[in-house]
């Protein structure tokens, strides 16, 4: 494992109401079964206890391939790499989300001072910070309201995903949300959007931290 590197100062996020009208522009809400009026209440009622936290849908509602297309870098759509097809079968692995449609995410942080660290080396220091590790809707959700949490060289891991293989092992495809380069079967026509796509459990990239967040709650 490298020395940290230096981790780029983020704004604080938008604020829950300006959080949920992006939401809404994007659909989101149809897409989870829900009215407009009934995000706004949620985060109106959650405003007063979390000044810079997440709004997050959960995955069950509105599931990362739904979420990836919304993603935007200058006019780049996102898009899942086509190599994970079954990219809504990764769950929630060591992470437990909240019962309900809409919750709070606290305490992002994309993990620059773990850049080159395998996923394996990874999880148990975010444990041991008393940190949990972002799932991959909530990554995405997090460039969605934020896109400046998505640069080159400064990228991340979602490991709070996992997909379990039918012998019950966990695959080792491990999610991660970075900046197309335009080659191979990503096309040229996609250089520089964002991309959803995986790293091997075992592997270590220089560029790709490992977003994670300090809890959850509805």
């Amino acid at each position: 494992m490298t020395d940290a590197v230096t981790t780029t100062a983020l704004a604080p996020l938008p604020s829950l109401a300006a959080q949920a009208e992006r939401l809404i522009e994007l659909g989101v809400h149809e897409l989870a079964g829900r009215t407009a009026d009934e995000l706004r209440a949620f985060t109106g009622a959650a405003a007063t206890a979390d000044t810079d936290a997440l709004l997050a849908v959960h995955p069950d509602r509105v599931p990362p391939s739904a979420l990836a297309p919304l993603l935007r870098r200058g006019d780049k759509p996102g898009f899942v790499v086509v190599d994970m097809p079954d990219v809504d079968d990764f769950r929630p692995y060591g992470v437990e989300l909240p019962d309900a449609p809409f919750y709070l995410v606290t305490g992002l942080d994309r993990g620059d001072h773990m850049a080159d660290w395998s996923p394996e080396e990874a999880l148990p220091a975010i444990v041991g910070e008393g940190r949990s590790p972002l799932t991959l809707a909530e990554g995405i959700h997090w460039v969605l309201q934020q896109p400046a949490a998505l640069e080159r060289n400064h990228c991340f891991m979602t490991i709070g995903s996992r997909l379990r293989k039918a012998n019950g092992a966990y695959d080792a495809r491990t999610p991660a949300i970075w900046i197309s380069n335009g080659t191979g079967r990503d096309g040229r026509e996609r250089r520089d959007a964002p991309k959803v796509g995986w790293c091997w459990w075992g592997n270590r990239h220089t560029w790709l931290g490992f977003g994670s967040a300090t809890g959850r709650r509805p």
